[in-house]
């Protein structure tokens, strides 16, 4: 270890001199962009997206149209043509939980019937397990601290499970899609078992699922060592999965499942590419800063009423003097959405009522006060080209916090419900039989001759 350490101390002003070099020699004008009409983040000035493919899958709406104007309106989201209002409101009536219901429908393009959904129910509980030894093999013996990288790791291993894990033909990546949207659940649970054993020095208890229990409840019974939960606690998990389970094709993570299923690769390679998507903090991993803001924030308000102290605290996380230095407040403003997210809005509801399960609500009266402050904080303190709003993130981080999920899950239970979206999307690319996915780039860098080596200075 010793010899280790001092080898890196020698290499150490031998790497800096490289990292000078590459910065040195990546220095683009900004002002080139506009030059050349290049869309940054494929995303106008606006937050509009550029027009990339065509889908049936999802559908968000931001602004009306009126004309060659556009008007910001409320936020809706459809799922096959389904408003996500109206889908949770149906499941939540007939007192059933909804993500099941949700994956066919993104699936299959159809709600399905009540036997069509209780066959479906069937199939996933029949691929609710892993391979032998695998726990034992590949979640113990070679664990480690990021639960989304230990994910896309066991993606790829089971790859080696599969006698077909190549075959691109539609029933088979259908196959594989089922099996792994049933698997990941474990995948995530177990992993973080192992993490908790070995990094935290906690007992290790490893629980089987329940075939007669949701995603929802399984992930609960399997996660907490006592197996319990609340009918409230598994309802809101189970809606978390619902909301966050699609968003269009052109979210970071589903656009990566276009782009690398566009290569003709299996399944296993296209969903762990996803997995390394959706584990940045500027998509998958905001819930957490949400989490670690608000804790901030508790520190620091002394008085949850006093909208002054708030705002100003606010001010100063926008301009970068508290907080983790970075100028943002997360969880508010979104890609496309102006006036309003509506997953935000139908989870907000159900996070007040879990706030008074769990005697939370002065918590809860914080964030519903953020959430009213920081639209006027940010357009005070910043050019903004439209609303500004709490996403989904706003709340699912306060909820998995309230839930007992430990903040290495959050991401994970966000893949959980997006790899639904992501086959959905996978199998679109597939049944469309589309080009490779390739944009350009626009080079501005002068030609150079080639230098032999005993002129180079």
């Amino acid at each position: 270890m010793a010899t280790v350490k001092k080898e890196l101390t020698k290499l150490t002003p031998q790497l800096m001199s490289y990292v000078e070099k590459c910065s040195m020699n990546t220095t683009i004008d900004h002002e080139l962009y506009a030059k050349y009409n290049v869309k940054r983040g494929l995303r106008d000035v606006d937050g509009k997206g550029v027009v990339a493919g065509l889908t049936e899958i999802s559908e968000i709406n931001a602004f009306l149209n009126c004309g060659e104007s556009k008007i910001p309106c409320e936020g809706e989201l459809y799922y096959r043509g389904v408003n996500i209002q109206s889908l949770v409101n149906g499941f939540l009536e007939d007192n059933r939980f909804g993500f099941e219901e949700t994956i066919y429908l993104l699936l299959f393009g159809s709600l399905p019937t009540k036997d069509e959904l209780a066959d479906f129910d069937g199939l996933l509980k029949k691929y609710r397990s892993l391979p032998k030894n695998f726990v034992r093999d590949v979640l113990m013996k070679a664990g480690g601290k990021d639960m989304m990288n230990i994910l896309a790791r066991s993606v790829l291993t089971l790859y080696s499970y599969d006698d077909k894990a190549d075959d691109t033909s539609i029933p088979n990546v259908l196959r594989q899609s089922i099996q792994l949207i049933s698997e990941l659940p474990l995948l995530a649970v177990y992993a973080y078992k192992s993490y908790e054993y070995y990094e935290k020095k906690r007992s290790l208890v490893i629980r089987r699922p329940k075939t007669d229990l949701s995603i929802a409840e399984n992930i609960l019974y399997m996660l907490r060592n006592d197996g319990k939960y609340t009918p409230l606690e598994a309802k809101i998990l189970d809606l978390a999965l619902v909301l966050h389970a699609e968003h269009g094709g052109g979210n970071n993570s589903t656009f990566t499942t276009h782009v690398v299923t566009s290569s003709g690769t299996d399944t296993y390679s296209v969903i762990a590419a996803s997995l390394g998507s959706l584990k940045g903090p500027r998509h998958g991993g905001a819930n957490v800063k949400v989490v670690e803001m608000l804790d901030n924030i508790k520190k620091n308000v002394k008085d949850y009423t006093d909208e002054d102290e708030i705002k100003s605290y606010l001010t100063k996380i926008l301009n970068k003097e508290v907080f983790d230095g970075k100028g943002l407040i997360y969880g508010m403003g979104h890609a496309v959405y102006s006036l309003s997210d509506p997953r935000a809005t139908v989870f907000r509801g159900f996070v007040e009522k879990l706030s008074k399960e769990k005697g939370l609500t002065k918590d809860y009266l914080l964030c519903s006060t953020i959430e009213k402050l920081a639209p006027e904080v940010i357009a005070k303190e910043r050019k903004i080209y439209k609303g500004v709003s709490a996403n989904i993130d706003f709340y699912s981080g306060f909820v998995y916090n309230m839930l007992g999920l430990p903040k290495e899950l959050f991401t994970p239970i966000f893949a959980i419900s997006r790899i639904a979206g992501w086959s959905a999307h996978r199998m679109e690319e597939l049944l469309l039989n589309g080009k490779i996915i390739r944009p350009a780039y626009q080079n501005i860098s002068p030609r150079a001759p080639y230098i032999p080596m005993d002129e180079r200075k």
